[in-house]
């Protein structure tokens, strides 16, 4: 990122007006967690649990209808795509057809808008934006290490609940002590760049990044000899064979997915086959939105 902080990086994308009244309130950033533009509407900053909107001079404001807010033109929701796309929006069919980008230092920004009928299901006529901040927080998984003996653990939690962060911060206690593989799909953990990690991943931590997961996995088994494997958002059939086979070999996982109570996780068809087979040791459960990276409770997996 060029030393440029996380908010700084986002600011270098958007509009000038938009740009002046976030460097007037770069003040206001702890515990930021996303920045959404949407057309039509004013600039909110999310935090956890509360909503405020920038306005022109700089300031935050808990109403929208607040006079001074900025309101978001579709020309700046354009400009902007256009400027994550350095300028060349046909190259980034794959990203227009997925729903997001990752730029600088793993930030991760969603698109919203009308889905092309075209064969590519490409994201036009841009609506929004949502810029998801990604910092590490390193030590917020050392109580999870030291409660869990550094067993394998499967990270679950709702949307904004610290998943990836928790999951990077383990990443780098892992891979200080073992032969780590991080499948980094989005290249959100480790903001990798020219091939040299922007995020503290672990002294002994191979980063495979831009493979999807399962592909990752088989790769990683084959090649570099790891002793865990880390991978975010384990969700299909296929993650979970590769997963299994990886296990099959002698492979620990630590992972992540979307539940938030074990119930929910016993829910998720990709983690079935897994918790029967007994991949993960334990399951730890996130506070939520409101509180990230904070822990609800540890759960032992009982083995089938």
């Amino acid at each position: 990122m060029n030393g440029r902080t996380s908010y700084e990086t986002i600011q270098s994308y958007l509009p000038p007006e938009i740009r002046r009244a976030m460097k007037s309130a770069a003040e206001c950033t702890e515990n930021l967690s996303e920045i959404r533009l949407r057309s039509g509407r004013a600039v909110s900053f999310v935090y956890p649990g509360k909503i405020l909107f920038l306005t022109a001079d700089g300031n935050l404001t808990a109403d929208y209808r607040d006079s001074r807010c900025i309101c978001v033109s579709a020309a700046d929701i354009q400009k902007t795509v256009e400027a994550l796309c350095r300028y060349s929006v046909h190259s980034c069919s794959r990203e227009l057809s997925e729903g997001f980008f990752v730029i600088g230092g793993g930030i991760r920004v969603g698109v919203s808008g009308t889905v092309s009928g075209t064969a590519d299901k490409t994201i036009k006529d841009f609506s929004s934006l949502n810029f998801r901040i990604a910092r590490s927080v390193n030590g917020c998984a050392e109580e999870l290490f030291r409660r869990t003996n550094g067993r394998s653990v499967l990270i679950c939690g709702g949307v904004n609940s610290g998943k990836t962060t928790m999951l990077r911060d383990l990443c780098r206690i892992l891979g200080n002590d073992r032969k780590v593989v991080l499948i980094d799909e989005r290249n959100e953990i480790s903001a990798s760049s020219g091939g040299v990690s922007g995020r503290d991943v672990g002294a002994m931590t191979d980063v495979i990044v831009g493979s999807d997961r399962a592909r990752g996995i088989i790769s990683a088994v084959r090649t570099l000899s790891p002793d865990v494997i880390i991978c975010d958002e384990i969700s299909d059939t296929s993650d979970a064979e590769a997963i299994l086979s990886g296990y099959g070999c002698g492979v620990s996982f630590t992972a992540t997915i979307h539940a938030e109570s074990y119930e929910e996780m016993l829910s998720r068809r990709a983690a079935v086959p897994l918790i029967e087979a007994g991949v993960f040791d334990y399951a730890v459960f996130l506070q939520g939105s409101s509180f990230p990276s904070l822990i609800k409770e540890i759960r032992r997996i009982a083995k089938c």
